[in-house]
């Protein structure tokens, strides 16, 4: 009989500190990924790991699923197997006992999460179009300025070795032969 903690942040930068914390637990698994899937290797961990008569803690049902049928079926199977399910913000508890107030809770809030994550993809899908349309870079920062390339172009033609100028630019060699690629020579 042990008590398992499972966390979730959506990004590498985030903590999961403010989760479940003062609880102590025999087991804690933790994700660094969105919970539209529950493809995450700390909830495959948990799931493998947890067995009858032990207590899943959650800090949140966000936190486990955010996509209603996921949510369902993890926590159906959870207590099909003897695993209790404790949602700590919500303050519910689903030991396979049939509660129609707290399964009515469950898929309430369930619901709402999976509505959450809709929005913050519709948003996300229109401040990309947006930034598009205005002409920002999206992505990363290129390693090179078009005056560097230019340079190393006109080096490499002067017959210099594109890895030596790669180290000289602190850039991989990839870097060297993509960015030849990406900036249109210059025509006499």
């Amino acid at each position: 009989m042990a008590d398992v903690a499972y966390r979730r942040v959506s990004s590498t930068d985030q903590k999961t500190d403010r989760q479940l914390d003062g609880l102590k637990c025999d087991k804690e698994f933790e994700d660094k990924a969105s919970a539209g899937t529950t493809n995450r290797p700390g909830l495959k961990a948990c799931l493998d790991f947890i067995r009858e008569r032990d207590t899943l803690h959650v800090h949140s049902i966000d936190r486990l699923c955010r996509n209603l049928a996921d949510l369902q079926k993890t926590v159906t199977d959870l207590n099909k197997k003897g695993v209790i399910v404790h949602f700590h913000k919500e303050n519910l508890i689903f030991a396979g006992k049939n509660d129609p107030m707290n399964t009515l809770m469950m898929q309430l809030l369930g619901a709402v999460s999976e509505f959450e994550r809709a929005l913050i993809r519709e948003r996300q899908r229109e401040g990309i179009a947006s930034a598009k349309a205005k002409g920002k870079h999206l992505g990363r920062k290129a390693s090179l300025t078009d005056e560097q390339v230019e340079a190393i172009r006109s080096r490499v033609a002067n017959g210099e070795n594109k890895k030596d100028l790669a180290s000289e630019y602190g850039v991989a060699r990839q870097t060297i032969y993509s960015a030849l690629q990406r900036l249109p020579q210059a025509t006499a």
